[in-house]
């Protein structure tokens, strides 16, 4: 191991214990109204300071029973943790004000608010990372989107694009996981399924298994694939010809043609934003991706990873950009960081003439938690311009 890669492990393990202590120098003292509910916090958070750590460096090594526990109990801890640090920092923040207006208004003093708001962060975090998990382990809702295209032929009204993304096949997300999803999208009958990255958090040997399902995705003209970010971090090439061996269609800064109803349609692909770092050969080019194209395609689709690649492919002249990446957040904070990367969260948006949509993920990251922020099986339809007013969507249960 580097020596540089050695002090980013000290770093981590330093940090991440410094948090810990935080939040429990904070509760801890002020949860005394329950015998031992202070002493079983801190139990927690020992546990929580090391299984954290250790869940995320085992992530990219062979996991056996006794690891792959670990890295589960690991990831809930990850998810509970986060809910009681952001919850304790919000906690301070009135905690300061209070004190700060007793000092305007001595006759209001905030007798028992330390006890009470401890008690309620600690149940507050129960609660979200209890209904997180529910969230993020159900199968993804069907959402259904009316894409209008100005333009579009007769023939291809109605044309249906089922979207995943951001499955992250990895230590909590299995093969049973995956086959539900199989069975959704399936259940759609599309005319076609995409794929939009970010598939695996893992290598081929050791998640091959657990991708396979997807080899019986069905389709009208098949299942097209686009790279994430996290496939470079596993390996992209080797991803790339297994997924291939699957039957998919992957789509490396290039197009093929659909033809349906006697009119053609673009699909094209871009490698990841960030490629080129890890490959400069994959640098994302949606110029290069769209050469060739037929002049008469009724639509030209674009599969892209990253929503910021918008500013790219807007210019190349593609009617639909489909992404994924952001997770639409999926829990507290990260909802509001991601729109300090990404120039578009979730859903449907308008760049130049093009639109963009963005889908919240088919599985998770991370935790298994999703709190206010539900997976996705998008089914996209193209319309014509002119019979809508405003485009809609609408979740299934």
């Amino acid at each position: 191991m580097s020596q540089r890669r050695l002090l980013h492990r000290y770093y981590f393990f330093g940090l991440d214990g410094l948090v810990h202590a935080y939040v429990g120098l904070r509760l801890v003292p002020d949860l005394d109204a329950f015998p031992g509910l202070g002493a079983a916090l801190a139990i927690v958070l020992v546990l929580s300071a090391i299984l954290i750590p250790t869940s995320m460096l085992a992530r990219r090594r062979s996991a056996g029973p006794g690891l792959r526990a670990a890295m589960w109990l690991g990831l809930l801890c990850m998810g509970l943790f986060s809910s009681l640090l952001v919850l304790t920092l919000l906690r301070d923040v009135v905690l300061a004000a209070a004190s700060a207006l007793a000092l305007f208004l001595p006759a209001w003093q905030p007798g028992g608010l330390a006890g009470a708001s401890a008690e309620f962060v600690l149940a507050a975090a129960c609660f979200m990372s209890v209904a997180g998990f529910v969230g993020a382990r159900r199968v993804a809702r069907v959402t259904t989107v009316d894409i209008p295209v100005a333009g579009l032929p007769p023939a291809l009204e109605g044309f249906t694009i089922a979207q995943i993304s951001d499955i992250h096949v990895g230590p909590t997300i299995r093969e049973s996981y995956v086959r539900r999803i199989v069975e959704t999208v399936n259940g759609l009958r599309a005319d076609m399924v995409a794929i939009t990255g970010d598939l695996v958090d893992g290598s081929v040997p050791d998640l091959a298994q657990h991708v396979r399902p997807l080899g019986g995705l069905s389709s009208r003209h098949g299942t097209f694939f686009v790279t994430g970010n996290h496939e470079y971090y596993a390996g992209a090439h080797a991803w790339v010809e297994a997924l291939r061996g699957l039957g998919m269609r992957v789509l490396l800064n290039e197009h093929a043609v659909v033809r349906h109803a006697g009119h053609a349609i673009v699909i094209a692909g871009i490698t990841d934003f960030s490629a080129h770092q890890f490959d400069p050969a994959h640098r994302s080019d949606p110029q290069r991706a769209i050469a060739g194209a037929p002049a008469d395609a009724a639509v030209k689709v674009v599969l892209a990873h990253q929503p910021r690649s918008a500013a790219l492919t807007a210019p190349a002249g593609f009617d639909l950009q489909l992404s994924g990446h952001t997770h639409g957040g999926q829990f507290l904070p990260w909802n509001f960081l991601v729109p300090l990367q990404q120039p578009y969260v979730q859903g449907l948006h308008r760049e130049q003439r093009m639109w963009v949509y963005i889908n919240r993920g088919t599985g998770y990251w991370g935790p298994p938690m999703r709190f206010g922020v539900p997976s996705e099986i998008t089914l996209l339809r193209l319309v014509r311009d002119d019979k809508v007013t405003r485009p809609h969507s609408k979740e299934h249960p």
